[in-house]
C-alpha cells in the first residue's frame, strides 16, 4: 500500500470520530471518501445523503439507506476530500465531477469536515490542480470564451457528463489569490452551474493526515 494511501485510510478513521449514532450524515466524493465509507458499516446511521451517484451505489451496496436531502432536513455534519487545501481551509474541489452536488450537501450542513493527504496542502490554490467548472452544455463555448478573457486556459473535459447532465471544464492559469471574489465572480458568467471553488462555504475542520499521523486543523 502507498504512503498516501495509508495517509487516506488514517484521515478516514479520523473523521469517525465526528459520526454518532442515529445521524443522517453527509458523505462526499472520491479516494478519500471511499476509504471512510468502508468504515461506515461500524456506525450505527440513520441514513446517508450522498453528493454523488458514484457515492449512493456504494452506500447502498453496504446496506447503508440513501436519504434525499430534501427531505433530510439540515445535516449535523458533512464529511468529504478535496484536491487542494490552504491555510484558510478553502478548497478546490471537483476532479471527480461532483462539485455541485457537493456544494449543496455541504451548504446544507452545520458542519463542513474536509479529510486530505498531506499532498492537497497548498500556499495557493490552482497553482498545481485546474478550477473546475460545471456547465450549461449549450453555454460551453461562451463560458470558455469567457474565461479565455480573463486570461485562463479552459479545457474541457471530453466524454463526461454530470449526475445534472452538464459539462466540465477544466480551468488552468486562474488567478485565485482571492478565493472568495473569483468563486463569486465564475459564478457570475451566464452558463456556469457552479464552480469547484469552496471559499465562501469553505471547511470547518481539516483533517490532514502525513506521515506522523493526523493533524486536526480547525477554522
Amino acid at each position: 500500500m502507498s504512503d498516501q494511501q495509508t495517509q487516506k485510510k488514517s484521515a478516514a478513521k479520523a473523521a469517525l470520530q465526528y459520526i454518532e449514532d442515529g445521524m443522517i450524515l453527509g458523505v462526499g466524493t472520491g479516494s478519500t471518501v471511499n476509504c471512510l465509507i468502508e468504515l461506515l458499516p461500524t456506525v450505527k446511521l440513520a441514513g446517508a445523503v450522498a453528493s454523488s451517484q458514484v457515492t449512493e451505489d456504494r452506500l447502498k451496496a453496504l446496506g447503508i439507506d440513501v436519504v434525499d436531502l430534501n427531505f433530510a432536513g439540515t445535516l449535523d455534519v458533512y464529511i468529504d476530500g478535496a484536491d487542494e487545501v490552504n491555510e484558510h481551509l478553502q478548497l478546490i474541489k471537483g476532479g471527480g465531477g461532483a462539485l455541485t452536488r457537493e456544494k449543496i450537501v455541504a451548504a446544507a450542513s452545520k458542519k463542513f469536515i474536509c479529510m486530505v493527504d498531506n499532498s492537497k496542502r497548498v500556499d495557493i490554490l490552482g497553482r498545481n490542480f485546474p478550477v473546475p467548472i460545471e456547465v450549461l452544455p449549450q453555454a460551453r463555448s461562451y463560458v470558455a470564451r469567457q474565461l479565455a478573457e480573463m486570461g485562463a486556459e479552459p479545457v474541457y473535459r471530453e466524454g463526461f457528463v454530470t449526475d445534472y447532465g452538464n459539462v466540465i471544464l477544466d480551468v488552468y492559469d486562474l488567478d485565485v489569490s482571492n478565493p472568495i471574489a473569483l468563486e463569486k465572480e465564475l459564478n457570475n458568467i451566464v452558463g456556469v452551474v457552479c464552480n469547484g471553488i469552496f471559499a465562501a462555504n469553505q471547511a470547518d475542520v481539516l483533517l490532514k493526515a502525513g506521515d506522523n499521523g493526523v493533524e486536526t486543523i480547525m477554522r
